[in-house]
């Protein structure tokens, strides 16, 4: 008892603090007309970014404070993370996840209601130390054996252009947040401090953050974890997570 006190007491000291979880400055504010966002940027040749969803009993996480615990049982902590797209009532991914290879979940190319189904969607990847975002169509047939992948939408940007159902003069604004990789193949993960339309989230990624190929990840419940901001965020249950690991000194 008195051990598993002191493990996480040191949890959240580490949470509060930063200390030995920030890499650098992976993380910044950027305002972009007239919204502010939070981004994050890492290297998937140096950052160890991993994709979760359960524990080992089959529990979903649903929180960083969960996940944090359970990689702390490991000597490892969480240096970042992120919600990871959407997710059902029971909190298992909508469409694709890849876990350490195993695909708990298949890839959904159906149309349907929601954000997810605004086709084109796509799916986020790592893997052998590279990370990508490609069209759904475009993955299925890429024959990518990843080390983990989600699977969000829309997508915000492919391959250079905004997607093409978004509206300059939409009036539908809602926090937001996703995820793409930048033309020096970095990881690059935006949260919307204020409601924003997709149409401007897609221009951060392709005419600021340098994204050719950017997946929207979540729209009201984006949430992150970033102990150099003593940042973690609680407010909604979470379904898939990624997260960048590091190991205990």
């Amino acid at each position: 008892m008195v051990r598993r006190f002191l493990a996480l007491s040191m949890l959240m000291l580490f949470c509060s603090t930063g200390l030995t979880m920030a890499e650098g400055d992976a993380c910044r504010r950027i305002d972009h007309m007239g919204a502010e966002y939070t981004v994050c940027t890492y290297e998937p040749a140096k950052a160890d970014i991993r994709i979760f969803n359960v524990d080992e009993s089959g529990e979903p996480y649903g929180s960083f404070a969960a996940l944090g615990k359970a990689l702390w049982r490991d000597r490892e902590v969480m240096r970042f993370a992120v919600n990871g797209g959407m997710y059902h009532y029971d909190m298992s991914p909508v469409g694709l996840f890849i876990e350490k290879g195993v695909e708990r979940s298949a890839l959904s190319t159906r149309g349907g209601w929601g954000n997810f189904h605004l086709l084109p969607n796509g799916v986020f990847y790592v893997g052998d130390g590279k990370a990508g975002v490609m069209e759904t169509q475009a993955y299925a047939g890429s024959g990518l054996k990843p080390d983990y992948a989600t699977q969000s939408g829309p997508m915000l940007v492919i391959d250079g252009k905004l997607h093409p159902r978004f509206l300059a003069d939409s009036d539908s604004f809602k926090v937001r947040n996703g995820v793409g990789v930048d033309g020096e193949g970095r990881v690059v993960f935006a949260t919307s401090e204020n409601p924003v339309r997709f149409y401007d989230f897609g221009l951060l990624y392709r005419d600021v953050l340098d994204c050719d190929n950017a997946l929207f990840l979540d729209g009201t419940i984006s949430s992150q974890f970033i102990p150099e901001m003593k940042r973690q965020d609680t407010l909604f249950p979470l379904g898939t997570i990624i997260a960048v690991v590091g190991s205990l000194p």
